[in-house]
């Protein structure tokens, strides 16, 4: 009678703890800033920076204008300060969502009379927007996360359904999901609602990697663990991956404990490379296809693995018997 209740208690819990601890009150840590300016105009700008709001901004030097505006564009850098050609100015990109545009657009007023005349902002500009079908910068952290949670959802029921299917029928039915998973969410968020923007098949592959990568994760929980497996699933995959997958914000923003996991964790690596191929030059899109192939790839060998030794221990037992 207790069992259900301790269980998604324990969930339920673990959750409220996690999610407010990532964004109760979410502070920027050391976000990256390009600065193609004279040493010092960098000089005066990093401590404005710093006054303003310590440990937020890292200033990264870069030796022109054309190299600081790349690094927004391929987000190696949130904003970057132009000036190397007398002219200060800050653009950012808005693609990374509203809190980091909320956060780098008053950045136009600290350079203050180092740069230009006092009592003048610089130009602040956004050369990333957010694409029309997504004003807020939230549509691929749904995405993502309906996949997240069908992956889940998939990796409990096919062992309650289907306890018996054997390795094949199993890794089978698992590339059949993830596949008709990926082409049905890109076909709803990026056809119908025109809220992703970039390739088709690229969105669609992402997604599918996304799905396959947490669902095979649950089945080999569940697998080594059991019942116990599902609630284990939920926390590592649902919980801890989704509020470190920088769809709400970035990464950044996490507390210290939690940023490392936005990196290995399917949600994270997912949501990274989809906005790298709506908005960033296809950053993120190498890593997050090894990182998730090889969350499918370690999670179905785990599962040969104990299949051959579970039936080679019932050989023995039957030939023992």
């Amino acid at each position: 009678m207790l069992k259900p209740v301790i269980t998604v208690l324990t969930i339920g819990l673990v959750f409220v703890s996690v999610f407010l601890a990532a964004f109760h009150t979410p502070k920027a840590h050391r976000l990256p800033i390009a600065v193609a300016a004279s040493d010092k105009t960098a000089a005066l700008f990093d401590v404005r920076l710093q006054r303003v709001s310590p440990d937020a901004f890292q200033v990264d030097r870069y030796q022109d204008d054309a190299s600081a505006r790349w690094a927004v564009e391929h987000r190696r850098a949130y904003a970057a300060l132009l000036a190397d050609d007398g002219t200060p100015r800050i653009v950012y990109a808005g693609a990374n969502g509203p809190a980091v545009s909320a956060l780098v657009a008053p950045l136009g007023t600290l350079c203050g009379s180092g740069c230009q005349a006092a009592g003048h902002k610089m130009p602040v500009t956004d050369i990333l927007p957010l694409s029309s079908g997504d004003s807020r910068g939230l549509s691929v952290f749904y995405a993502s996360f309906g996949l997240v949670l069908s992956g889940f959802l998939f990796g409990q029921m096919t062992y309650q359904v289907a306890p018996r299917l054997s390795f094949g029928q199993r890794v089978s039915s698992l590339a059949l999901f993830a596949v008709v998973g990926g082409l049905g969410a890109t076909l709803i968020a990026s056809t119908a609602f025109g809220a992703i923007s970039g390739p088709f098949l690229g969105i669609a592959g992402l997604v599918t990697l996304m799905a396959g990568a947490v669902a095979a994760a649950t089945v080999l929980l569940i697998r080594i663990f059991g019942p116990v497996g599902v609630p284990l699933a939920s926390i590592f995959m649902l919980v801890m991956g989704n509020a470190t997958s920088g769809g709400v914000l970035p990464p950044e923003f996490l507390p210290g404990w939690l940023e490392p996991l936005a990196s290995v964790m399917p949600a994270g690596v997912g949501v990274r490379a989809l906005d790298g191929i709506a908005y960033f030059h296809h950053d993120g899109l190498t890593s997050g296809i090894v990182v998730l192939s090889t969350w499918i790839v370690l999670c179905v060998a785990g599962l040969f693995l104990l299949d051959r030794i579970a039936a080679s221990a019932g050989i023995v037992h039957a030939a023992r018997s």
